[in-house]
């Protein structure tokens, strides 16, 4: 049996097709849309081209009803060490998606910056003397 071809937005994005296979995701309380997918997927592949050893990116998107509905983003990056944990609230899906992506691109960043200072013995908060001393 043959299964049909895969939605023309993921065809014409190489870095969709490349992150599919690392990016989960999925919805609680939530139907996961094809195009909400695509936006997961392109999005968590910014991620994949920040750091290579990136094992897996799980993003949980959840809707919570009340007075107002508010959705939940929730992120996990599986790499060496101890595992990503994010999670960001916001009142529109495509919104609390970019937030949550915001969130762990910069907290990646930090500790890729903190495992850089570590392996070359330098002093922690040094940065800022840094940032002065090129400034002056």
């Amino acid at each position: 049996m043959k299964s049909s071809p895969p939605p023309a937005s993921l065809v014409l994005d190489p870095t969709v097709s490349e992150a599919s296979g690392k990016i989960l995701v999925s919805g609680i309380h939530l139907e996961i849309t094809p195009a909400l997918r695509a936006a997961a997927l392109k999005k968590g592949g910014r991620l994949l081209r920040h750091h290579c050893r990136l094992l897996r990116i799980r993003i949980d998107l959840e809707h919570i009803n009340g007075d107002i509905a508010q959705f939940v983003a929730k992120g996990r990056l599986e790499i060496s060490g101890p595992d990503i944990i994010a999670s960001v609230t916001c009142d529109d899906a495509y919104k609390s998606l970019d937030l949550l992506v915001d969130r762990l691109d910069r907290v990646l960043r930090e500790r890729t910056r903190a495992k850089a200072d570590r392996r070359n013995n330098r002093p922690a908060g040094t940065e800022f003397r840094d940032r002065l001393a090129q400034t002056a």
